[in-house]
């Protein structure tokens, strides 16, 4: 039975690559405002379920059911930080922001995400951890209510993950549902999801 509180309903689902089944039988309802941490060791299906999730990959048993179209709400990182080597700072976020229809001010999320001073370097020649942070600076052009993001740790630092950490709860709190992989948590209050275990959500 559909929960009607709900932003997402996912019910038996499953996915299977190579010969190989990544998952199945997962349920779960997911409401505005929690934060969902999915866990689970490499090649267990994190990233397939995310892009499953958020429309970009078809090949699965089960449903996946969102109360209202997802489009015009979603903001998805994938793993890939998607950024133009060749372009600054602050015209990657300009791009993304204008491809997304986010607002917000550009160089107050750059400097948010400690880029202030970087706005005009291009981004191959920044740090790994400064190309990721270009991508999270959409986290604080808001205006999105779903959240989706593949492992938005990935190579930022202590500082950093402080950071990221309040922002999620910050945005949680506000009423933004956040869905993302990685084996980090962000906090109490956490609900998780662990492939390659329970099929069930807690």
């Amino acid at each position: 039975m559909t929960d009607p509180s709900a932003r997402l309903t996912v019910s038996r689902l499953g996915c299977e690559r190579d010969d190989r089944m990544l998952f199945q039988d997962l349920a779960f309802n997911a409401r505005a405002g929690e934060i969902w941490q999915i866990t689970g060791a490499n090649g267990a299906g994190k990233t397939t379920l995310l892009r499953i999730l958020v429309g970009l990959h078809g090949f699965y048993q089960g449903q996946v059911r969102w109360s209202r179209p997802l489009a015009p709400d979603l903001l998805y990182l994938g793993h890939d930080a998607g950024i133009r080597e060749e372009l600054s700072a602050r015209e990657n976020l300009q791009f993304s922001r204008a491809l997304s229809g986010q607002s917000g001010d550009l160089d107050a999320a750059l400097a948010a995400v400690d880029l202030y001073g970087f706005e005009d370097v291009p981004a191959g020649r920044l740090s790994a951890g400064q190309r990721r942070r270009i991508a999270l600076a959409r986290l604080w052009l808001g205006g999105k209510s779903v959240w989706v993001l593949d492992e938005p740790y990935t190579a930022i630092d202590q500082a950093g993950v402080a950071k990221l950490d309040a922002r999620l709860r910050e945005a949680a709190g506000a009423g933004v549902l956040i869905l993302y992989t990685s084996h980090h948590r962000v906090g109490d209050g956490v609900r998780q999801l662990r492939l390659g275990a329970a099929g069930e959500g807690r």
